[in-house]
């Protein structure tokens, strides 16, 4: 195909010409174009057509402090003007990464002990496969490689974060996962529970399950187990009662270490700083990205614990120079962004505003919406929600996925003035909003959610699809 001129072209037919975009139905947007958005503030964003609408998802889980923060460009604009750039390979800095890292690590729990910086959640998973790998290498156990993720969980894109993740949509026509990457049952009591089971019975038995596949593949195999602590674009699911106590227990037993992926949890989402915290976990490594700058610039980041952080440091005389890093890594300019957004998020107290608005927006999406008949889940923690569509809810059944109900209700979503998510390969949307959104704000998210959900209920009613048990 040749490239048409841009002055024949509009914005949304040049975007179709030029544009490889990601997760995203490519015949279907060749064919229709690109939503462009022009704009934001707040909650709400604003397309090029000039509609507005509230974003309930934060872009893609990230922008904590909402959109149109001035500090966090002016801050931006000051580190350009000084220093738009410098590496960090062989001990170079600047002072924008060292205050960040200090201060990331007086948030994280107490036996972290160094963050590592990357550019996206995906590449953060990456090092952390890096990590482990060296780090098991340099305490002699060169077996010990093999990495548990969870079915359903999402780790990220590259090679070693989408082996990792447990999403089939992700390996199938990539060739992945890599052998080394294994998958347990993921913690979803509403739908692999026993019936009569409680969650702390299920959770001793998701334990068990773990264990069972540590004993198979053979313990001197097993490096780490990476969970995030409320699964996202797999579900959102929180833990069950006890779960993460049961597994760290089985962790601790055959010494593999626990990667808390903090990607979307971190940075206030639950109500603290971080989940780890929300749920008791205690990290050997956490990820971390997303909230850390808000979106507004590309950083991640890598936390190690003390422990690890003493066999690296001791194997240098062995390896020489920890031969790891990105061109980008602790971008002053990003460091500066994420700073900012930190004095945003602490000034405000934007976790505590998480907690007390998660609790009016949990019960709001409850009171709301569970008597639906469609609607047979909604789960989440804090600002973070989740509703799975059933077609009987009396028996749990799902509906069938050919109907394509989750994503034809995000259309109506959309079409309403909302921005959720349709779940991949599941009847269900996700809600992630601004750490800074209000009531009257939830109450327009609900709103705005039940009329697409109705009109998604009379679209199935009408074509015979679906019925009301």
């Amino acid at each position: 195909m040749s490239v048409q001129p841009a002055h024949n072209l509009s914005l949304e037919e040049m975007d179709k010409q030029s544009f490889l975009h990601p997760y995203t139905a490519l015949q279907d947007h060749a064919e229709n174009g690109p939503t462009i958005v022009a704009s934001a503030q707040g909650v709400n964003i604003t397309d090029t057509k000039g509609k507005e609408y509230i974003d309930s998802m934060a872009g893609l889980w990230c922008v904590n402090i909402g959109w149109g923060r001035d500090e966090v460009v002016e801050a931006i604009t000051e580190q350009a003007s000084k220093l738009a750039y410098y590496h960090s390979f062989a001990s170079m800095a600047n002072e924008a990464s060292i205050r960040l890292a200090d201060r990331i690590l007086r948030l994280a729990p107490d036996n972290m002990s160094k963050v590592f910086f990357g550019n996206s959640g995906s590449d953060a998973n990456d090092t952390n496969v890096k990590l482990v790998w060296y780090y098991n290498n340099l305490r002699g156990k060169p077996d010990k490689k093999k990495i548990i993720g969870r079915e359903r969980g999402y780790h990220g894109v590259t090679v070693a974060a989408a082996s990792m993740t447990g999403i089939p949509m992700v390996h199938k026509a990539f060739d992945i996962p890599l052998p080394q990457m294994l998958h347990t049952v993921m913690p979803h009591y509403y739908t692999n529970a026993e019936p009569g089971m409680s969650e702390l019975e299920f959770s001793k038995w998701c334990a068990a399950k773990l264990e069972e596949m540590i004993i198979a593949e053979g313990p001197d195999t097993i490096a780490a187990f990476i969970a995030e602590p409320v699964m996202g674009a797999g579900g959102v699911v929180p833990p069950p009662e006890g779960y993460f106590q049961e597994i760290q227990a089985v962790l601790s037993k055959y010494d593999v270490l626990m990667i808390a992926d903090e990607v979307i949890t971190g940075f206030g989402r639950t109500g603290n700083w971080f989940a780890s915290e929300t749920y008791g976990i205690k990290p050997d490594i956490m990820t971390i990205a997303k909230g850390l700058t808000s979106g507004y610039i590309p950083m991640s980041g890598s936390i190690i614990s003390e422990d690890i952080w003493q066999v690296l440091v001791n194997g240098t005389p062995e390896v020489g120079a920890f031969a790891h890093g990105y061109t980008y890594s602790a971008h002053p300019v990003a460091a500066a962004a994420a700073m900012a957004n930190l004095d945003i998020m602490e000034r405000e107290d934007l976790p505590a505003n998480a907690a007390r608005m998660g609790t009016y927006f949990q019960n709001k999406l409850k009171q709301e919406l569970a008597g639906h008949p469609l609607v047979g889940d909604v789960r989440g923690v804090a600002l973070l929600a989740g509703v799975e569509l059933v077609a009987d809810k009396a028996n749990k059944t799902p509906l069938d996925m050919n109907l394509k109900a989750a994503p034809t209700l995000g259309k109506y979503c959309v079409e309403e003035g909302l921005i959720s998510r349709a779940l991949m390969q599941m009847n269900a949307l996700s809600f992630s909003p601004p750490l800074v959104i209000n009531e009257g704000e939830v109450d327009e998210v609900v709103a705005r959610f039940q009329r697409a959900l109705n009109r998604l209920t009379d679209d199935l009613v009408k074509s015979g699809s679906w019925k009301e048990k």
